[in-house]
């Protein structure tokens, strides 16, 4: 199993337009400044709708990378995910694969520029694009941040100039009359048939391949169960929209034969209709666009290249150089190896003609990727808990796994030979250096598992490690359950560690009305016996019940400390059970078996907390059960305040529960008079010098902040 090093944690820097810039950068370039003569000469007038299928082909994969991605985000996304779902033969394979897939289209990108380039300078290509790489290459060493910056201005750049393009296009073929499929433009529609149709969707198809880029960079993504679906969403619509109207702009305004040899399609097209503008301006805002998309790809693809032999590195498929982070918290080494072969690719070979090799590689990726879902969700590994899950499972993964395997067959016979000889290369090199050095074996054992065979313990343990970084979600009700806890504040020696399970059982039974022994049992039974250890004095330990009831938990503290063994400790593969120690503090908690995932990540968010080095200490000097309760609550989503004359609560006095103005999504979960906790109801009466324990949202709880300040 991958060593869990802190060490080599990335930091996360990027929101939702920089996961949005990353997967639209890697998109547009080539595929739509270079491609559409080139493929419309295959399929005619037709190449507008090759395009649009295209975008609808590359959904299931889209779909698939949206609910991996969020689930492991971990740097080298396509790498990553098919060596946790296929095992690290597989992720061998894919792990070189896409790292040499992608340095090609970037390298191919930065080329890609000179055509564009030349219509306002005589450049020499090659030297550019070396000149390029390595100053992108630069900005990723600075920082991921720096990096994101930057792409943004490239994408809005693109985005606008390429919105003003397809507007005024649109418009100018309005006026003029050419909205008309019935033309002699579009006449005859399809000149090789429903084949060179489909032919063509398969040679455009890797346009929109870039989508699937941004799964490299998850690790680096605030909140990557909303951003990486939601900005994949965006770019993918994005996309779809500027290839399928921009090339049947294309095809309205240009004479076929033109249209079939022309390199600056983009450019040649916007000489039509943007010669309303002053001098060249029309086409000096099409090679801006032209530039900034290439150096986009060519920038987003250092980045997202640079994590795959990092990530593959932290897992000991490589040299563990490539590992190491840099200054400026960026995988360096890395960086500088991607950017070197990207100029040896630049110096040595025809950069266009091997970046198109690198294209049957990039469907056998989407093939795998769409296989890893499967794999992921018929594993049953209940610490796999994506937030976006693909639709209409299992049909849409099936159909994006057939399409990609069927668009292999028609790239031609190099393409795939290519791809042969990296995959032979990558088991080569596995069987060579990888062998002995891992462990792990992929979630596909845990399908081998239902058929009663053997499966990855250790994989559980590590997508537990994942549910701890990502933490809770917005909808979670964590505080709710965590302020409604019942406290046990033990000073009797004489307890002893099955007294307190018992005591917590009991506690349980009556707040869920469930039988007292079926709840001990539960907590008892083998798989059950062990705590999970979540520091060196604490202890949490979790059931789950087939009655359909909301979470609970009870906490535990214990003043004078309770000696316990490893027997009193879960067995988790990877480690070792403790010596024995005093307990100061149990966390009980129960959940409903409808709620399987939620329960997972309440643990997760507990371990996190209590591993912290200060919370024992804290917890130890907690004066009452209300200052153990704000322990293990987020500071950012509860409130805690006595009403009294002399504060901004005293408008509260006197008033019922219910008629309190509240901020929306707030709750009063605990109410303390006099020492004693009292449950409020709409009905209760506060008074003067009742404490309140409120949680919410986070908006809310400010609100509430501002209001007492």
């Amino acid at each position: 199993m991958a060593e869990n090093n802190n060490n080599s944690d990335l930091k996360k820097e990027l929101k939702l337009f920089d996961v949005y810039a990353v997967a639209t950068g890697a998109m547009f370039s080539s595929g739509f400044f270079l491609l559409p003569g080139l493929a419309a000469a295959n399929t005619g007038p037709s190449v507008f709708l090759a395009y649009f299928l295209s975008g609808i082909v590359v959904l299931p994969t889209m779909f698939a990378v949206a609910e991996l991605s969020p689930a492991m985000p971990k740097a080298g996304g396509t790498y990553y995910i098919i060596d946790r779902a296929l095992g690290p033969l597989v992720g061998t394979v894919g792990g070189y694969g896409s790292w040499l897939a992608l340095v090609l289209k970037s390298a191919f990108a930065l080329i890609g520029m000179g055509a564009y380039l030349g219509l306002l300078w005589q450049v020499n290509i090659t030297a550019v694009a070396i000149i390029l790489t390595i100053a992108f290459g630069i900005i990723n060493i600075i920082g991921a941040k720096e990096t994101a910056l930057f792409q943004r201005i490239l994408v809005s750049a693109i985005v606008v100039i390429m919105t003003f393009y397809i507007v005024q296009g649109v418009a100018d073929l309005l006026s003029i009359g050419l909205l008309d499929l019935q033309s002699e433009r579009f006449t005859p529609f399809l000149t090789d048939g429903v084949r060179g149709l489909f032919s063509t969707v398969g040679m455009v198809f890797v346009s929109y391949a870039g989508l699937t880029k941004v799964a490299s960079i998850a690790e680096e993504v605030e909140n990557p169960d909303r951003n990486i679906p939601l900005g994949m969403f965006l770019s993918i619509a994005t996309a779809i929209v500027v290839y399928s109207v921009g090339v049947f702009i294309m095809v309205s305004v240009l004479d076929a034969s033109a249209f079939w040899d022309d390199l600056t399609p983009v450019a040649t097209a916007g000489k039509q209709f943007l010669d309303f503008l002053p001098g060249q301006i029309g086409l000096i805002l099409v090679a801006i666009a032209a530039v900034s998309a290439f150096a986009s790809t060519g920038n987003a693809g250092i980045l997202s290249a640079s994590r795959y032999p990092f990530a593959m590195s932290r897992d000991k498929l490589i040299s563990p150089k490539f590992n190491e982070i840099g200054k400026r918290g960026t995988p360096t080494y890395s960086i500088i190896w991607t950017v070197g072969i990207m100029i040896f690719i630049l110096l040595v070979f025809n950069v266009a003609d091997v970046a198109k090799l690198a294209s049957g590689f990039q469907l056998l990726l989407f093939a795998l990727l769409n296989l890893a879902v499967i794999v992921m969700r018929e594993s049953h590994i209940e610490e796999y808990d994506p937030a976006f899950k693909t639709p209409l499972y299992p049909w849409m993964p099936i159909a994006g796994f057939i399409s990609s395997v069927y668009l292999i067959y028609g790239i031609g016979f190099i393409s795939i030979f290519f791809t042969l000889i990296i995959s032979a290369f990558a088991v080569g090199w596995y069987y060579y250096y990888v062998y002995e050095k891992v462990d792990r074996e992929g979630a596909i054992f845990h399908v081998h598992e239902r058929l009663g065979r053997r499966k990855d313990s250790g994989l559980e343990h590590e997508m537990r490690g994942i549910l701890r970084e990502k933490g809770l979600r917005d909808e979670d009700p964590y505080e709710a359950v965590a302020g409604r806890a019942v406290v046990f504040d033990i000073d009797n020696p004489a307890l002893g560690y099955q007294d307190i399970v018992k005591k917590a059982s009991d506690s349980f039974a009556e707040k869920l009305e469930m039988d007292k022994k079926t709840i001990y049992e539960s907590f008892s039974e083998e798989r059950h016996l062990g705590a999970i250890s979540t520091g060196p004095h604490t202890a949490l330990k979790h059931i789950r019940v087939e009655k359909d009831v909301a979470s609970e938990m009870v906490l535990v503290r214990i003043k004078g400390g309770l000696q316990a063994g490893k027997e009193h400790f879960e067995d988790i593969e990877g480690q070792d059970r403790p010596d024995n120690r005093k307990l100061y503090a149990m966390i009980f908690l129960v959940s409903s078996e409808d709620q399987a995932s939620q329960h997972l990540r309440f643990l997760a968010h507990i371990v996190e907390m209590a591993d912290s080095k200060q919370f024992i200490n804290q917890w130890r000097e907690a004066e009452n059960e209300a200052e153990l309760r704000h322990l293990i609550l987020r500071d950012e989503r509860f409130i805690s305040f006595t009403i009294r004359t002399d504060n901004a609560a005293r408008t509260m006095i006197g008033k019922q529960i219910k008629e309190v103005d509240l901020p929306e999504n707030c709750l009063i979960t605990i109410l303390i008079r006099e020492g004693d906790i009292k449950i409020p109801r709409g009905s209760t009466q506060l008074k003067e010098g009742d404490e309140l324990l409120i949680v919410g949202e986070v908006d809310a709880i400010n609100e509430l902040k501002e209001r007492e300040n």
